[in-house]
């Protein structure tokens, strides 16, 4: 069976993101452009618009349309704003971020999900302002600074340094807490203070070296 993606694009646009209150209109222009399909393993490219996660190895995922939907809106990447994603995983969303933004460094902790994530980027002819760097982002440090921090892994608790990242003005997506109930929220890095906007309750795996510790029963 011959799958129309272009239909399968839209129908995922329409049927599952839109509903769901995204309603950015360059979100959905993204979404609705970039092949999502380029971007999963051959076995689940029947898949690549369902309503589901698929697994990308090491116990990584690539998270529902919805969810991606919701972080992009959340975040509003701009066309002259730099961003650090991190955890690369399929490039899908690496590719949304590049689309909507100047420029974007995306860290990626296991080397094969860094190289297929590239080689998918270079073969759907998207990412020339992307670069992917193997690297833990609990260790990984810059001097550099950031308009938008998207992590795309759970954490039980924000690290310092994912926020010290930001620019003023910055804005920061991650899911926290602990699983079955998380919650995605928004940390601003406002000229009036910090702020975290509440915006979603979800359920990731965590980064590499970001879940709770385990808790002793007696």
């Amino acid at each position: 069976m011959t799958i129309d993606y272009t239909q399968a694009r839209e129908n995922m646009v329409e049927q599952q993101v839109r509903p769901w209150d995204v309603l950015d209109a360059r979100v959905l222009e993204t979404l609705a452009a970039l092949p999502r399909e380029s971007f999963v393993a051959d076995a689940h490219r029947a898949l690549a618009y369902a309503d589901l996660e698929l697994p990308l190895g090491h116990g990584q995922a690539m998270a529902k349309p919805v969810i991606e939907g919701r972080t992009l809106q959340a975040l509003k990447p701009q066309a002259d704003e730099d961003v650090l994603e991190i955890g690369t995983g399929s490039g899908y969303l690496t590719a949304c971020l590049a689309h909507l933004a100047r420029d974007v460094v995306s860290l990626e902790i296991h080397p094969d999900l860094a190289d297929a994530a590239r080689a998918r980027l270079e073969t759907a002819g998207l990412g020339s302002n992307v670069r992917i760097e193997t690297a833990d982002a609990l260790a990984w440090d810059t001097d550099r600074r950031f308009d938008v921090v998207c992590v795309t892994g759970a954490v039980a608790t924000v690290p310092a340094r994912f926020l010290q990242w930001l620019r003023p003005g910055g804005r920061l997506f991650v899911v926290q807490g602990v699983s079955p109930v998380m919650e995605a929220v928004l940390h601003v890095n406002d000229v009036n203070g910090p702020r975290i906007d509440s915006l979603f309750e979800t359920d990731l795996a965590y980064l590499v070296g970001a879940a709770p510790a385990p808790q002793f029963v007696f």
